[in-house]
């Protein structure tokens, strides 16, 4: 399956593209990996959400973006398709996001070093990603993994793992504490999903 790939012509100065795409990345828990001996940026995790990946480039005015996300097995996947349509969507809409912070008007690039900007104590005055969408569908979810966890075992499993992937994308927003109490219910829904599989399965060689 192909990559997500983007080729858009911002004509920003280096300095804010660099800027924007670090503050991204810190945001995003990207941190430097490989794919088959490729060299890339990966953030999630193997377990709830799956491995993200990420490379970009910014020359002659052009940013170049290629994302994908690692298959079930082993493989690699596009962020289109039905296998996986949620994760990838929230993926494919996170990176559009950022695409278009990335094309807002630069106010005044003396203040766009941001080691300048820390030292001075004076904020960067652009506009970065902000996560606060996916914190707050956290929480909804993360109620819902609850709820889900009381109808069906699998169902919950399921709901909480979304929940959870959306709590770590909003962990670093406005909107942290609604992440947080987002990811506490998605916790909640797992364990009882989990303990009342277990129970279910010990007691239906019984009935």
């Amino acid at each position: 399956m192909a990559r997500f790939v983007k080729d858009v012509n911002l004509n920003q100065p280096a300095e804010f593209v660099n800027f924007m795409m670090g503050d991204f990345l810190q945001k995003g828990g990207y941190a430097p990996s490989e794919w088959k001996r490729e060299e890339c940026l990966r953030c999630g995790d193997a377990m709830i959400e799956g491995y993200k990946y990420l490379k970009w480039s910014y020359m002659n005015g052009i940013f170049h973006l290629e994302a994908w996300m690692k298959g079930p097995f082993g493989g690699e996947m596009g962020l289109t398709g039905f296998f996986g349509a949620l994760p990838k969507k929230m993926y494919r809409n996170n990176l559009e996001a950022l695409i278009v912070t990335l094309q807002q008007s630069v106010p005044d690039m003396s203040k766009m070093d941001a080691a300048a900007a820390s030292a001075s104590g004076q904020p960067v005055p652009v506009q970065t990603v902000d996560n606060k969408g996916q914190a707050v569908a956290a929480l909804a979810v993360g109620i819902a993994s609850i709820v889900g966890s009381l109808i069906m075992p699998l169902i919950g499993i399921i709901v909480s793992a979304v929940a959870l992937s959306m709590a770590r994308a909003g962990m670093n927003s406005s909107g942290r504490s609604l992440a947080v109490t987002g990811r506490i219910c998605a916790i909640v829904g797992m364990v009882i999903s989990l303990v009342t599989w277990v129970i279910n399965a010990a007691v239906m060689p019984f009935l």
